[in-house]
């Protein structure tokens, strides 16, 4: 029960981090917690390795209730050479993973380990695979959770790469393949295990975390949060919550958006309107800001939001936004939760950043996983729908079940003010007063497509509602939709842009 003993527990304690059972503790529903595989210990012979017996051999497994839901878990014990994973110590995970498939719940991985038990060789290698390859044959069929509570290095971060969502505690938890003494080696930079791996640096740079919290008990209590979103597994709809049906309308919608179409404002305000009380919990706060990904409740029932942001790069759709809103999306479908996506998008971001780096083969993930999702999906296009990004943007034409546009919508190839320069070129450069002229055809554009009525009078969008009815339209779409079924073609799988 002390793992490496009270010392170590201590010295734990002292780095701000605790111990992995009273993580469990926290975790779970009080004395929902059983344990599996106690008394194991490891077969390892070599460098006075059979001196050092500890039952356990350094991870916590098992299953237990939280908020009264099945879950299994495994809490890794840097109190026991340093958590490192060993062949028993990988079958003891790989068990519980089994048994998580088998019965249907989420598995949630509390992660705090050195990496593979070097003094093992290749079978702690290959414990990593097994962890791997069934991490990979669960994706999609239960909800895989990963916190890391601690150093994860090298073998270490694949298995939370493979998981659904991962969250890091600040100052104590790191994720590398390689630390900064084998990076100042080989590439000679010099940087601190914060700069390379920490938990703000993955959460606003690389975008492999989801969440980065202060410590970790807010951490663990993002974790119970998440599941509340989600159902059990891939067969079953998320949990409902009571709701009571009231006046849904919200007039602050209506003077939500800006006069100037070129002044951008908050889709956070928008979420909260729509979404129930204190219900939005934001994925990926802190990456790819011009996108914003989360979930919420509708009505009671749980909903994926995925919407551009015109407060941060005019809400436009870049490398990392557009793989961010994919994997999104993809999660939900996965596991029945219906879609809600709000649109103001200019367009795709110009450059020779983004397209030196990929953007259409990155943004044609978004556009992907949002044709390939079942789930109900409904769109809101508030202001901006332009060219390309229109259609990425759960349009009619990629399966959209219901489309609503707010009057200040404007749904066009492009700008006015560019689409004018372009098709009336030749008279601008011979008009007396060529801006004059500019400005006469810019309002004439504007007048004819900067508007919803020319998509809605061609079914492209079912409904031009005002912004107050946004919220009540919202939640009798989902309540339709909420039978919705979609016979897909007979193939293994799709073969996504990667």
């Amino acid at each position: 029960m002390l793992g490496g003993g009270a010392k170590r527990i201590e010295a734990q304690h002292k780095k701000g981090k605790l111990s992995a059972r009273e993580r469990l503790q926290l975790l779970l529903d009080e004395g929902s917690f059983e344990e599996i595989g106690m008394l194991v210990t490891h077969r390892s012979r070599d460098f006075g390795m059979e001196k050092e017996i500890y039952p356990g051999d350094g991870v916590v497994t098992g299953y237990g209730t939280v908020n009264g839901r099945l879950v299994y878990v495994y809490s890794q014990d840097f109190t026991v050479f340093g958590g490192s994973l060993s062949e028993t110590h990988a079958e003891k995970i790989v068990k519980i993973m089994d048994l998580a498939m088998q019965n249907g719940a989420p598995v949630i991985g509390l992660n705090d380990s050195g990496g593979a038990r070097i003094q093992e060789g290749v079978v702690s290698l290959g414990g990593y695979a097994d962890i791997f390859y069934r991490n990979v044959q669960a994706s999609g069929v239960v909800p895989q959770i990963s916190a890391i509570l601690g150093p994860c290095a090298g073998g270490a971060v694949y298995s939370p790469a493979i998981t659904d969502f991962i969250l890091m505690a600040e100052n104590t938890s790191y994720m590398f393949v390689t630390g900064p003494n084998v990076v100042k080696t080989v590439t000679h930079e010099t940087v601190t295990s914060e700069e390379l791996g920490g938990a703000h640096t993955h959460a606003a740079r690389s975008g492999v975390t989801h969440f980065a919290c202060a410590n970790e008990v807010e951490a663990i209590n993002n974790i119970k949060r998440l599941l509340s979103y989600m159902p059990q597994n891939c067969e079953e709809d998320a949990p409902r919550y009571a709701y009571e049906p009231a006046d849904e309308r919200r007039s602050t919608l209506n003077s939500i958006i800006p006069a100037n179409p070129n002044q951008p404002y908050d889709i956070k305000d928008v979420i909260t309107e729509v979404a129930d009380t204190d219900s939005f919990m934001e994925v990926h706060k802190d990456w790819a800001e011009n996108i914003v990904v989360g979930f919420a409740r509708m009505g009671g029932r749980s909903i994926g939001i995925v919407a551009n942001q015109p407060a941060y790069l005019a809400g436009v759709l870049d490398i990392n936004s557009s793989r961010k809103g994919a994997r999104f999306v993809r999660f939900c479908d996965a596991f029945n939760i219906p879609l809600l996506v709000l649109v103001d998008v200019p367009g795709f971001l110009p450059g020779t950043d983004q397209e030196w780096n990929g953007i259409i083969i990155n943004g044609a993930k978004l556009l992907y996983a949002l044709s390939e999702a079942t789930v109900p999906k409904v769109t809101v296009i508030t202001r901006k729908a332009y060219g390309g990004a229109y259609d990425v943007m759960n349009s009619k034409h990629i399966g959209a079940d219901l489309n609503y546009a707010w009057p200040t919508a404007e749904i066009a190839v492009m700008g006015a003010k560019g689409a004018a320069e372009i098709i009336f070129k030749k008279e601008i450069s011979e008009a007396a007063d060529p801006e004059a002229k500019l400005r006469e055809k810019e309002a004439e554009y504007t007048d004819k497509f900067a508007n919803p009525y020319g998509a809605a009078a061609r079914g492209y969008i079912d409904e031009v509602i005002m912004p107050e009815d946004t919220r009540t339209k919202l939640i009798r779409g989902f309540r339709m939709l909420e039978n919705k079924v979609v016979k897909m073609p007979k193939r293994k799988h799709g073969n996504i842009p990667l």
